[in-house]
C-alpha cells in the first residue's frame, strides 16, 4: 500500500488516513455519551484489530461528534500521528521518532480568516457547557470530562512563554470547567504565579485536536521549552496557530472544538475522582483550579477527542507513550555521550508505559550495564514514576516481552542483579504507595539482565540461526504459506561456527 508523504493537516485528516488502514469504527447509532460510548471503547480496544471509535449520530446537540480510542494499543495509527509509515515495526518508529526530536520547527500564526476553528463562536451568557454532550467515563467519576484527549494553552507570566499541557478538565457549571494538575506541572506554574500578582490567568483548551498536539502536550518537555516546536518537529513543517479571541495565547487553528477562559486569584473548585490510566481511580483534587469561560469556538461539526484511561489495552496512551517515551529516554541516553545503546522500550502494558523501562546495549566495558540503568532512572525522560528498569544484551529485542524474560531468567542472578532506588520521584496516582501522603515519593528496581561482563567471552553459547539460513527461510516466507512479515531475529550465528563446516 502506498501511504501518504505529506504531513498530517488536522484531525480530519488524520481520521481519512485510519480508515485507509483499515483502523476507523463508525458507529452513527445513537449512543451514550454517559458511561455507554466508554464500555464501547473499553471493548472495542481488545480486539485483534483495536480500531479508532467515531461516534456520528445524526441527532447530537450542535453537530457534536466523539473519537474515542485514538491510539488504544495500535502502533499504525501512533505511526500516523508521529508522521511515519504505519507498516513501520516498533523499534523502527521508536529510533524514527528519536531522530525527529533532535529538531524543532516554531509555529506559523494565521490570519483569523484562514482558521476554521472560528465557524462557530459563542461568548459570554450565549455559553452553556451543560448543553453539549459532555461523556462520563467511569461509574464512579466525579462529574462529566471534556478534557483529556486535549490541549490546556497558558503563559508564564513572567517570561510570557507559552506551554501546552494534557490534563483533566471536568465540568463544573455553564461557563465553569475544573482543572486538575499534578504537582509540578508548568501550567500550575503559572497559575500560581499570577495568583501571587494578584492577576488572574488567561487559559485557553482545545478539546478536538490532530492527536500530534495530545502526545506534545502530555510530554514533560523542559521549562520554556515549546511543545509547537516539538509538534513541528515531527510534522517536519510549522504548526497553524492563530491568535486568541480574548487574549494573546495561540490555538491551533485547526481545532475542532476550543474554550477560552481565565482563571482567577485563588478560584478553586472540588473535582474527581478520574478514572486514571493506571487503571484505577485517581485522587479527588480538592482544590482544582477553576476557569471561567468567556469564550466558546468550535467547527461545523466538530469531533470532540476523548481518552479512555484504563488497564492495558484499552489505555488509550500506552502506545503513543510506548513509543515517544522510549524515544526521549534514548535520545537523553545519546545526549549523556553513552555508547553501545542498541533499543529502548517502555512496554505499553506497563501502566500507560510509565512503569517499566529496557534498555538493550552492547556492553563497552565493566561496569556499562549498571552505569546506563542509573541513568535511564534519572534522565528526564525515566525519572517521573518508573519501578522497573531492565537491561539486556544487544541480541534480545527490548519490544518483545518473550525475550527480555527469557534475558531475565536466564541471565540475572536475583542477589547480585537488583539494585533498588528509594526516595525518587512518585505520582499521586500511584496505588501501590500507601497512605496516600507517601505517593509523591516511589522507588525504583535496576535489573541487570544482561551476560556477567566478567565471563563475557565463556558465558554459554546462546542458540541462534545462522543469517544465510534465516535469509533462505524469508524468502520462502509466502510460499511457506504464512501470512505478514518475516519475525525479525536480533542476532546470528557466525557462518564459519557450525561444525558441518570444518
Amino acid at each position: 500500500m502506498a501511504h501518504p508523504v505529506n504531513p498530517v493537516t488536522d484531525l480530519r485528516d488524520w481520521l481519512e488516513r485510519a480508515a485507509q488502514i483499515g483502523e476507523l469504527q463508525r458507529i452513527t447509532l445513537p449512543v451514550s455519551p454517559v458511561e455507554e460510548m466508554s464500555a464501547v471503547t473499553y471493548l472495542a480496544a481488545r480486539q485483534g484489530v483495536s480500531p479508532a471509535v467515531l461516534f456520528e449520530s445524526p441527532d447530537a446537540p450542535s453537530g457534536f461528534r466523539h473519537l474515542w480510542n485514538l491510539f488504544g494499543p495500535s502502533v499504525a495509527r501512533t505511526a500516523i500521528t508521529l508522521e511515519a509509515d504505519p507498516d513501520l515495526p516498533v523499534m523502527a518508529l521508536i529510533r524514527q521518532t528519536k531522530e525527529k526530536l533532535r529538531q524543532g520547527i516554531d509555529p506559523r500564526e494565521v490570519p483569523r480568516t484562514e482558521a476554521p476553528i472560528f465557524q462557530n463562536s459563542l461568548t459570554g451568557d450565549q455559553i452553556d457547557l451543560n448543553a453539549l454532550p459532555i461523556p462520563r467515563h467511569w461509574p464512579r467519576d466525579g462529574g462529566l470530562y471534556a478534557g483529556t484527549a486535549d490541549a490546556v494553552f497558558t503563559r508564564d507570566p513572567d517570561n510570557g512563554a507559552m506551554n501546552i499541557g494534557t490534563y483533566r478538565m471536568m465540568i463544573q457549571g455553564k461557563r465553569q470547567v475544573g482543572l486538575s494538575m499534578a504537582p509540578g506541572k508548568d501550567a500550575l506554574r503559572h497559575i500560581h504565579r499570577a495568583w501571587e500578582k494578584g492577576t488572574a490567568l488567561p487559559v485557553a483548551a482545545a478539546w478536538g485536536i490532530d492527536p500530534l498536539l495530545m502526545v506534545a502536550g502530555s510530554q514533560s518537555l523542559p521549562p520554556g521549552a515549546s511543545e509547537y516546536a516539538f509538534a513541528g518537529g515531527i510534522k517536519g513543517q510549522p504548526v497553524e496557530v492563530v491568535r486568541a479571541a480574548t487574549s494573546d495565547l495561540l490555538i491551533p487553528a485547526r481545532a475542532e472544538v476550543v474554550i477560552e477562559g481565565l482563571i482567577h486569584p485563588h478560584a478553586t473548585r472540588a473535582e474527581g475522582p478520574f478514572g486514571e490510566f493506571t487503571g484505577y481511580y485517581g485522587y479527588q483534587d480538592r482544590h482544582a483550579p477553576l476557569i471561567e469561560v468567556t469564550a466558546l469556538h468550535y467547527r461545523h461539526r466538530p469531533v470532540l477527542t476523548n481518552a479512555l484511561m484504563a488497564d492495558f489495552p484499552s489505555n488509550e496512551q500506552g502506545a503513543f507513550f510506548s513509543t515517544i517515551r522510549s524515544a526521549k529516554i534514548w535520545n537523553d541516553l545519546d545526549k549523556l555521550g553513552i555508547q553501545g545503546i542498541c533499543g529502548v522500550y517502555c512496554p505499553p502494558a506497563a501502566a500507560g508505559a510509565f512503569g517499566m523501562v529496557v534498555i538493550s546495549l552492547e556492553q563497552k566495558y565493566a561496569g556499562h550495564a549498571a552505569q546506563v540503568l542509573a541513568l535511564a532512572a534519572s534522565v528526564p525522560g525515566g525519572a517521573y514514576i518508573t519501578k522497573w528498569i531492565v537491561a539486556v544484551d544487544s541480541d534480545v529485542d527490548p519490544s518483545d516481552m518473550n525475550q527480555v524474560l527469557w534475558a531475565m531468567a536466564t541471565r540475572a542472578t536475583p542477589a547480585d542483579d537488583i539494585d533498588i532506588l528509594r526516595n525518587t520521584r512518585g505520582s499521586p496516582l500511584d496505588p501501590a504507595q500507601n497512605p496516600p501522603e507517601k505517593r509523591f515519593f516511589g522507588s525504583k528496581a535496576l535489573i541487570n539482565a544482561c551476560k556477567d561482563y566478567r565471563v563475557l567471552h565463556s558465558f554459554p553459547a546462546r542458540t541462534l540461526l545462522r543469517q544465510s539460513v534465516y535469509e533462505q527461510v524469508a524468502a520462502r516466507w509466502a510460499e511457506y504459506g504464512f501470512s505478514g512479515p518475516v519475525p525479525a531475529v536480533c542476532g546470528f550465528e557466525p557462518e564459519a561456527s557450525a561444525p558441518g563446516d570444518r
